[in-house]
């Protein structure tokens, strides 16, 4: 379809050093968010023995296969506890400053870290002692084993002290003394991941969006010593649009261990329907945040540029996104957004996986009623009177909608609402400069 007048839009035309900082710091918070969508409605099915069992199965499925990405994306490959720490900063899993690690490394084979802040605590700490020690002990001890298995899988962690915190408001709110023991039994990659690493999701390839600006001095890979007090500022703009994308593959991946660990407990239908309501909750929750981090005014402008900018929709690689601004077709109607999916490995998905290969992109196909209520969650986060409609795809396209505002102010959906239940709806990050004291 050709319309005179008609604009597509780069999300990150014109982006400067500090906003891919900001964007590579949203897009971690973004993917760690995926499961604070995701799990409320697992607890509908199970309560909280169902969550605990989907969050093992989800976590240890995503995060071998994109810590082995984001290592080799950042050329910082290696099998020392030094590497295992690079990649906890660099993992939707540890989004910085919302889990607020300290790392300190005392020779290649032993280390240490503390969290002087959890974000994912102070979500679960109102709930009781019961999910505390659920997250911090049945979840934590296998996940986190499961995410050094792709450094060295005779990596060990044991636990200094962690939640239940005695007494009350205890700092840090945990810590962990980490050793690699050259004598014990390599642990396996587990089975979760190793169907993961069989998804497009995890071959999927990210090339830098960026080069340098004037106000660029970053640094290209994180090959070197591990910096305790890493900034994403410290990267150039071309590894922070690297890091941005790799983010939002970790989104995806996490998305697709979720579907299929609720697809073995429960069937292919819970998965879809839990993961549909996981994307609505998650994209209007993160489209408030990137509304904000990057002043969008509430009309087509920045609708247009909110929607291009989502990580639900990124990366390139993986999926064909494209949105364009229309111009009004009669005096009065107001401009259109029109947002279009084409084909790519997100919808090619492998169906012989659990879940048959679920993903949000294969969703937005088929289901055009979550399509519509994904899109609308993110447009009504920057303006709630927009108006969203699945209309025919031209031009070998697979799917596409179109946004209006419109006079009726919407509610926010229950979904989001359920989502921003957790702190990091509204955190604020306050870290760009280096911490007092800190080495260079």
């Amino acid at each position: 379809m050709s319309d005179p007048g008609a604009v597509t839009v780069d999300p990150f035309a014109g982006f400067t050093h500090a906003q891919w900082a900001t964007l590579a710091r949203e897009y971690l918070l973004a993917g760690h968010l995926i499961d604070r969508a995701g799990m409320p409605h697992v607890m509908g099915l199970g309560g909280r023995d169902a969550m605990v069992a989907v969050a093992i199965d989800e976590w240890m499925g995503a995060s071998p296969v994109y810590t082995a990405r984001m290592q080799q994306a950042l050329g910082f490959a290696g099998d020392d506890v030094a590497t295992m720490f690079k990649g906890m900063q660099l993992d939707i899993g540890a989004p910085p400053e919302f889990l607020d690690f300290r790392f300190s490394v005392t020779g290649p084979t032993r280390g240490s870290f503390h969290l002087d802040h959890c974000g994912a605590l102070m979500d679960v700490e109102p709930m009781g002692e019961d999910y505390v020690h659920a997250m911090c002990h049945t979840i934590e001890d296998p996940t986190f084993e499961a995410t050094v298995c792709a450094s060295n899988p005779r990596a060990r962690l044991t636990p200094v002290h962690r939640p239940p915190r005695v007494p009350a408001n205890r700092h840090p709110h945990c810590a962990w003394d980490v050793a690699i023991d050259t004598n014990a039994d390599p642990r396996q990659l587990p089975e979760a991941a190793v169907a993961v690493a069989a998804t497009n999701a995890a071959a999927t390839v990210v090339e830098a969006l960026a080069g340098r600006n004037g106000d660029d001095t970053g640094r290209d890979d994180y090959a070197g010593a591990l910096d305790p007090d890493l900034r994403m500022e410290d990267f150039s703009s071309a590894a922070l649009s690297v890091i941005a994308q790799e983010a939002c593959v970790q989104a995806h991946l996490l998305v697709s261990s979720f579907a299929m660990a609720v697809a073995r407990r429960h069937g292919d239908h819970a998965a879809a329907t839990l993961c549909g309501r996981q994307a609505v909750g998650v994209a209007g929750t993160v489209a408030r945040r990137l509304a904000r981090a990057f002043g969008l005014d509430p009309d087509p402008v920045g609708l247009a540029r909110l929607l291009a900018l989502h990580p639900a929709f990124l990366p390139a690689g993986y999926l064909d996104w494209q949105v364009t601004r229309i111009p009004a077709a009669a005096e009065g109607a107001g401009e259109v957004v029109r947002c279009t999916l084409g084909g790519g490995p997100a919808l090619e998905e492998p169906s012989g996986l659990p879940g048959g290969g679920l993903v949000w992109p294969r969703l937005l196909v088929d289901d055009p009623e979550v399509s519509v209520a994904v899109i609308a969650a993110v447009s009504r986060a920057l303006e709630p009177r927009a108006e969203v409609v699945r209309v025919n795809p031209a031009g070998g396209a697979v799917a596409a909608w179109e946004v209006r505002v419109g006079d009726q102010v919407h509610d926010e959906d229950p979904d989001v609402t359920l989502t921003r239940f957790s702190s990091g709806a509204d955190f604020v990050f306050q870290r760009t400069g280096r911490r007092q004291g800190a080495g260079t």
